[in-house]
């Protein structure tokens, strides 16, 4: 066989292995667990714990209209309220939230300012050090850390704090659904969830003795008690990937995780061109590589086999008469397409998209060496006006 043929059966073997053996990533069955007890109605908690709502916000007055107006009208049954953490805002986010609150009603809302972040802290874990603080003298059982631009439905509380009360969870987290309405963000956003699945099946996340970790920074629903016991914010404050980070150390605690996709939680936050997608992505995917360029070399091979190698299997070989080669190339493509169907389904897209996920993956590999670029150029992970130069990866399970 051609030499391009041998890596067409090996594009192949490897998504023979990922559709069966990489705990169905590619499922989107994973949904907020329903109560153990049948006598209860699904949403309706046997215990009513208290619960603070902790939204930090850095230059948030363009989505602040509308994600906080849900978090304010939530229609939990127990005791709930909002802390927003403006977070050195420069476009008034802190008073807009005042002025959101006063105008809309609904959950007591605190606005509070705890100036720049010291020195080994990223900014949102900045934010969330003050905005926990704050709540824990509130005596709440539950937090819920909600970034800025991530709208609730009215029965979202009630059904997360369902699922950890009757689940016996210490932290439940919604990836929540991004906004996929440009025709970038639609051919690159479901493939962000997609590929994070990838890493971090969810099956294995939810398993009694679970074999992968990972959280969705957006909703994390998080016990008071076990964030004390893990020493979180604290013991992450350097962390990038903080919501991989979070669950890490809620994990080492012996809390119990959850994490799924999300079915009434949606990102309002517009990706409307493919800059600001690549900003998106670029800022921590280095990070998620602990910075090693040997991991780096060895994420942009494995890109080039498991999904470029089949499109180009197929074209070039066809043309030239290899049969095995395009053979193997077709069917891996086939393979590959059919297991991003769900993925598209579940954000409503055509299913025409799957064919150019090897355009996608492409994309997400330039992304990822520009990340390592930018990382030993010392611009690192920059997010709102703020450059972590060597920041901290997610540390080891």
């Amino acid at each position: 066989m051609s030499t391009l043929a041998w890596f067409a059966f090996a594009s192949l073997a490897a998504w023979a292995w990922l559709l069966l053996g990489q705990g169905f990533f590619w499922r989107t069955d994973q949904r907020l667990p329903a109560p153990r007890d049948g006598g209860h109605a699904r949403g309706e908690p046997v215990a009513r714990p208290r619960v603070v709502i902790v939204v930090p916000a850095r230059d948030e007055a363009g989505v602040l209209p509308l994600s906080l107006p849900s978090l304010l009208a939530q229609d939990y049954p127990g005791v709930a309220e909002v802390i927003l953490v403006d977070d050195g805002s420069t476009d008034g986010t802190g008073s807009l939230a005042v002025e959101l609150a006063a105008r809309r009603g609904g959950l007591p809302l605190t606005v509070v300012s705890p100036g720049e972040p010291d020195a080994g802290w990223t900014g949102k874990l900045w934010a969330l050090r003050h905005g926990m603080a704050l709540a824990r003298a509130r005596g709440p059982e539950f937090l819920l850390l909600t970034d800025a631009d991530i709208a609730h439905r009215p029965d979202s509380l009630r059904l997360l704090v369902s699922a950890a009360v009757e689940n016996d969870l210490d932290l439940v987290s919604q990836m929540a659904r991004l906004r996929a309405e440009s025709a970038w963000e639609r051919l690159v956003v479901p493939a962000f969830v997609y590929f994070f699945a990838q890493l971090y099946p969810f099956r294995w996340i939810n398993r009694a003795r679970p074999r992968a970790t990972a959280a969705a920074g957006g909703c994390v629903l998080l016990r008071t008690g076990t964030a004390v016991a893990a020493g979180v914010p604290e013991a992450i404050r350097q962390a990038v990937i903080d919501d991989v980070s979070l669950a890490r150390a809620v994990r080492r605690a012996g809390g119990r995780i959850w994490l799924g996709l999300a079915e009434r939680v949606d990102s309002v936050r517009p990706y409307p061109g493919l800059g600001e997608l690549w900003r998106m992505v670029a800022r921590s995917a280095y990070a998620q590589l602990r910075h090693n360029p040997l991991l780096l070399a060895g994420t942009v091979a494995g890109l080039v086999v498991v999904y470029l190698v089949p499109p180009v299997a197929l074209v070039a070989c066809a043309a030239g008469g290899d049969g095995p080669a395009a053979w193997a190339g077709g069917a891996a493509w086939a393979v590959m397409a059919g297991s991003y169907v769900p993925m598209l389904r579940y954000y409503r897209q055509p299913l025409w998209l799957a064919p150019l996920l090897p355009f996608t993956a492409f994309l997400y590999l330039l992304m990822t060496v520009d990340s390592a670029v930018r990382h030993h150029r010392g611009r690192g992970a920059a997010w709102k006006g703020r450059t972590y130069a060597r920041p901290e990866a997610a540390p080891e399970r």
